[in-house]
Formats: C-alpha cells, sequence, structure tokens
C-alpha cells in the first residue's frame, strides 16, 4: 500500500470502523506522537478507540496531500468533545516507515466565520492538478514562508501572491492582498503581532504545498498549519489552523 492509503485505512480504522484490530495493524508500536494533549505510543490511541465510538465522534477529509513518506489530510471533526470541541477543523500530518504509520503532528482549531469574504475554514478547491509543478510549487512557497512570514524580504510579497486572485479561509481575514493587510495591522495594532520563526515541515504536490511551522502571536508560542494552493507560479488561495503551543504536554517530543 502506498502512504496515502496507509493513513486513509488508519483513520478509518480509528474514526469510523472503531476498529482497535485494524488500526495495530498499521500503527508502530512505538508511534511518535505529537498532539499536545494525547500520550506517545500506538497503545494510548488503540486504547481510547471504544471511548470515541461512544462519543459519536466523526471525521470529514476534505484534503489529502502526500509526498513520499508524508502525508496531510485538512479535516473537520464533529462531536468531538474528546479533543476539546464540539467541532474542530485540523491539519493531521503522518509520517509512514515500513508499511505502518510512525508519526503524527496536528493542529487543531475551532472553526470560526465564515470570514469577511465568506468563506470557511475548509471549502475551496479540493482537487490536486499540475502534478509536474509539484517541485517548483514548493520552491515558491518555501521561499514566500523565508522572505515573507518569517521576515527575509516582505517586500517581495507580490513575487508570491497572486495580486489578481488570492482567495483566503482564514476566519478573520477577507481575500485579496489588501485583506490580508488589514488583518495583519489588526493583529499588530491589537498587541498580536503574528510572527514565524521555523518551519519544520513542508509538504507538496503538484497545486497544494502545506508547511507546519512555529511562531508567536503576540508573546504567546503558537503553531501555524498553512495550506497553499497555487496557479501559474502564483499563490491563489490559503487554509490554516492556528493554535497556542502550551508548556506541558503528556510526552517529551515537542509540538513538532
Amino acid at each position: 500500500m502506498s502512504a496515502r492509503e496507509i493513513v486513509l485505512n488508519a483513520m478509518t480504522a480509528i474514526f469510523t470502523q472503531f476498529d482497535a484490530d485494524a488500526a495495530a495493524e498499521l500503527l508502530a508500536p512505538d508511534y511518535i506522537q505529537h498532539n499536545v494533549a494525547v500520550p506517545t505510543g500506538a497503545a494510548p490511541i488503540l486504547g481510547f478507540i471504544p471511548a470515541l465510538q461512544e462519543s459519536g465522534i466523526t471525521v470529514t477529509t476534505h484534503r489529502v496531500i502526500s509526498e513520499g513518506d508524508l502525508v496531510v489530510l485538512h479535516n473537520t471533526y464533529e462531536n468531538a468533545q474528546a479533543f476539546g470541541a464540539e467541532t474542530l477543523v485540523a491539519f493531521d500530518v503522518f509520517r509512514v516507515e515500513d508499511g505502518k504509520i510512525a508519526e503524527h503532528w496536528d493542529n487543531l482549531q475551532v472553526p470560526g466565520g465564515p470570514n469577511p469574504s465568506g468563506r470557511s475554514m475548509v471549502d475551496g478547491i479540493t482537487k490536486i492538478t499540475d502534478l509536474d509543478k509539484t517541485a517548483a510549487n514548493k520552491a515558491i512557497v518555501e521561499a514566500f514562508v523565508a522572505d515573507v512570514l518569517q521576515g527575509g524580504a516582505p517586500e517581495k510579497i507580490t513575487d508570491y501572491i497572486s495580486t489578481d486572485r488570492y482567495l483566503q479561509h482564514n476566519p478573520n481575514v477577507a481575500d485579496g492582498l489588501d485583506g490580508l493587510g488589514a488583518a495583519l495591522q489588526a493583529m499588530a495594532e491589537a498587541g498580536m503581532e503574528m510572527r514565524y520563526d521555523e518551519t519544520h515541515l513542508v509538504v507538496a504536490e503538484g497545486n497544494f504545498v502545506f508547511t507546519a511551522s512555529e511562531g508567536a502571536m503576540g508573546d504567546t508560542p503558537t503553531a501555524f498549519f498553512d495550506l497553499f494552493r497555487l496557479e501559474g507560479g502564483k499563490i491563489v488561495e490559503h487554509w490554516d489552523t492556528v493554535s497556542e503551543i502550551p508548556s506541558e504536554m503528556p510526552h517529551d517530543n515537542g509540538k513538532f
């Protein structure tokens, strides 16, 4: 099975069939967990499956992006009180090794919106195209992160984001560069200036590129998981989840 198939089968076993035996075949026993509330290893997940079934949790996967041994899912969890809220939007990232899921990162956010342009955190284009442009699109986003998000050369923003059409799914940001600029200014004025310090994961497939970054909102350590869609060498659409990085977790693996 491909890494994509292994991850999707594991999600089905855990969240649809609630089948611990099937899940156990797909999770490495020493599974490395980066979720901020779940202990590391496969055993805690397998042991939690009956409680998940009883909770009535459901998951809808909107997008799947895979590159090599990494698979990114853009998910909505409903009846997700077991994870801390009724509804959560998430990016889940899995690393597959020797036919089993060996590592997991995620970033969950209570959905807001619709945003000022009427978009939700998960709607929009889902189809993967331009597979021949995967490497080029990945390089564009990596340069955008370094120059704009990490502040290396923010004046280059129009080199990366389309000035004609930039569709935004962040619940607080309107479409277009003007919408982005207004939101960043409002955050700065509120003492919640957004800062990206380090990007730990980049996963690309065709017209989609995902990044997982560490930084801060104001003085609060924050994780930024971003998904970008590109057309013609420019970023034309953006989704994200943003969450605080707690100081204590039930493992020593850290958020990243």
